[in-house]
Parts: structure tokens; C-alpha cells; sequence
């Protein structure tokens, strides 16, 4: 490895490391972090604004963001199919944890890699991903822990309507005008620091309490989400930067979210805040070989 390719390495990983290293020792030193302030700012207006800032500014043709898109919900359609083997045979509880192995954090730690290490194409590729994620997540991944699916809660999406409104603009070949481009801008930008600073807040407050079960069950995440992203790659024949993203996104740790579901539907959510520190651990100790494995 050269100093050159070192160099390279430190510098996508150790902004990810210092902004969720300040979260923590924020909240360990008991200053004061609303997560539910910082979840509802993320999800109602930094998410909305980010994704149709970038994908309304990126410089990518619509058939790759389709195609990253179609990838993206293939890798969830593929752990929910290993998640439902691998739960069956250990006598799990689907909805317990299947959110937590479908759905990995594209956003806190996903989306900062892939702009760190592909530049704006990669972050665009990448919010293309998170985007799927995020609406199936609030819609899917809310129904499988609540054990029902509400309409209406896909309907109470600002993603939804921001995607609609972005593709508009892109299918037609318009650019927004430069007001709305410009605030989106400023507030998306909100987006990918307090996602960092608030997943570090909630590792400072999550503990573990069963390790083996979240342990083995955190393999399966990392190591299969790894796994069904390099057969998808392999299958829509992706190369360059929409592999890496692919592989980045696919290989995260378990999303922050599922533990909130999992705590407000009762459904062992102290085994999914296990499987949230072990997963992001192990991740931030893996990413070196990722990276080097994902870059040109």
C-alpha cells in the first residue's frame, strides 16, 4: 500500500470518524442533543432538500441514477429474502429484526463516503440509493415492526414528493429556478453533519445487552450486505463509481431508525441497539478494506 493510496484513505474516512466521535463525546459530556428534534429535521427538511439539490445539479445521465435506483432495491429485496432464511432458522422473530438487516445507514455513514470518495457523482448515486432506502423504510420497514401497513404513511412522505418534483425537473430538462436551487442547497447541507453528530449522540446512549445474538446477527448485515451488493453489481453489469457506491451503501451498518421503531412497537429493541453499536464498529474497522477494494 503507498503513502499516496494511505493518504487517500484517511482522508474519506477521518471526517466520517471526527464528526461522529463529536456527537458522542457531546452527549457523553451531557450537553444537551434532542434526537427526536434531529430526526424529524433530517427526515422533514435536510433529506427533502438534499436529494433534490443533487439530483437537480448532478451531472449524471437519468438512465444511471435509474439503473443505481433498480440496483439499490434489489440489494433490500435481496436481505429481506437472506434476512427471512436466516430468522426462520434461528427461530427469530421477523419483525424484531428483519428491518434492522434490510435496511442499512445509507445516510449517516453511506452518504458521506460516497461524496468523500466519488465526488458529487458519487454522492448522487449515492442519494439515489438512500432515497429508495428511505421511503421504504418509513413505509416497509415501519410496517414489518408495527405488523400492519398503513397508505397513509407512504403518503406522508416529503421524499415522495421531492422525488417527484426532482425527476420533473430532470425528465424535462429544466433547471429549477435559482432561488429554489440555492435554498435547497444551504439546507441540504444540513444533512450529512447532524446525521454524523446524531449518530454519534445515539452510540453515547445505546448499550448492549445480549452480544452474541446481536453479534451474529450483525455478521449477516455487514457480510451479507456485502455479499448481495456484489451479486447485483455483477448482474446489471456495474462498473466505476456506481459499483463502489453500490458496494459502499450495501455493506453499511444498521440505521439508526429501526431502533426507534423497534423501542415505539416494542419489538427487542435493546438487541437492535446491539446490533447498531457492533455493526457500525465493525464497519468503521472494515472500511479500509472496502475502500481499497471499491476505489478506481
Amino acid at each position: 500500500m503507498t503513502l499516496d493510496l494511505i493518504g487517500q484513505l484517511f482522508t474519506i474516512i477521518a471526517p466520517v470518524l471526527l464528526c461522529v466521535g463529536i456527537g458522542y463525546t457531546w452527549a457523553r459530556l451531557g450537553r444537551p442533543f434532542d434526537p427526536g428534534f434531529a430526526t424529524a429535521l433530517v427526515s422533514g427538511i435536510g433529506a427533502p432538500c438534499l436529494i433534490f439539490s443533487a439530483l437537480t445539479r448532478a451531472q449524471i445521465s437519468t438512465d444511471a441514477l435509474g439503473t443505481l435506483a433498480a440496483a439499490g432495491l434489489c440489494c433490500y429485496v435481496g436481505m429481506a429474502v437472506l434476512g427471512l432464511i436466516i430468522l426462520r432458522l434461528a427461530n427469530l422473530p421477523a419483525h424484531s429484526y428483519l428491518p434492522a438487516l434490510m435496511f442499512p445507514n445509507g445516510g449517516n455513514v453511506g452518504l458521506p463516503l460516497c461524496l468523500l470518495a466519488f465526488g458529487n457523482q458519487g454522492l448522487a448515486l449515492g442519494i439515489a440509493w438512500f432515497a429508495i432506502g428511505a421511503m421504504g423504510q418509513f413505509t416497509v420497514g415501519i410496517s414489518i415492526a408495527a405488523g400492519s401497513f398503513s397508505p397513509r404513511s407512504f403518503a406522508r412522505q416529503p421524499l415522495v414528493y421531492t422525488l417527484i418534483i426532482a425527476l420533473a425537473f430532470i425528465l424535462t430538462g429544466t433547471k429549477p429556478p435559482e432561488f429554489v436551487a440555492k435554498t435547497t442547497e444551504i439546507l441540504g447541507g444540513m444533512l450529512i453533519p447532524l446525521m454524523l453528530l446524531s449518530l454519534g449522540a445515539s452510540l453515547a446512549t445505546l448499550t448492549v445487552t445480549r452480544p452474541g445474538r446481536a453479534f451474529a446477527l450483525s455478521l449477516v448485515r455487514l457480510l451479507g450486505g456485502f455479499g448481495v451488493g456484489l451479486v447485483v453489481t455483477w448482474a446489471f453489469g456495474m462498473t466505476g463509481a456506481a459499483r463502489g457506491v453500490l458496494l459502499i451503501q450495501s455493506s453499511m451498518p444498521v440505521a439508526i431508525f429501526n431502533y426507534l421503531f423497534a423501542l415505539r412497537y416494542e419489538r427487542e429493541p435493546a438487541d437492535v441497539a446491539g446490533m447498531i453499536i457492533i455493526t457500525t464498529l465493525l464497519s468503521f474497522i472494515s472500511l479500509p478494506a472496502l475502500l481499497l477494494y471499491v476505489l478506481p
